[in-house]
């Protein structure tokens, strides 16, 4: 990261962010949108909604889908004048697997 690897940096913060959309919390369709309000919440964090934690496995899965959707996204791009954001996908995809990768590796190594 210290080198301004930009790939990278992108790859990292959008997994980043679907991460964490991830981790929202369903919103409940029956529950009332507007009160009166006196009803309303008060004080700090009053309307934040409780954020559901990833499992590993789960953290996995994202990581997985958003380099598969780069490489995807990567292959539809076939004209010539497209080469340079299509190398740059699979540069993405290959930081994010490279992650991967690593994980896996530290798993073996503590399990032997």
């Amino acid at each position: 990261m210290r080198a301004r690897d930009k790939a990278a940096v992108s790859a990292l913060r959008a997994t980043l962010a679907a991460l964490d959309n991830a981790e929202a919390v369903p919103l409940d369709h029956s529950a009332p949108r507007a009160a009166a309000l006196e009803a309303s919440p008060v004080g700090a964090g009053a309307t934040e909604a409780a954020r559901r934690e990833l499992s590993e496995e789960e953290v996995v899965d994202v990581v997985r889908a958003e380099a598969a959707e780069r490489l995807q996204a990567a292959a539809h791009l076939t004209a010539p004048a497209h080469a340079d954001r299509a190398e740059r996908l699979r540069t993405e995809a290959a930081v994010l697997l490279r992650f991967l990768d690593g994980a896996a590796t530290e798993d073996t190594a503590q399990s032997a």
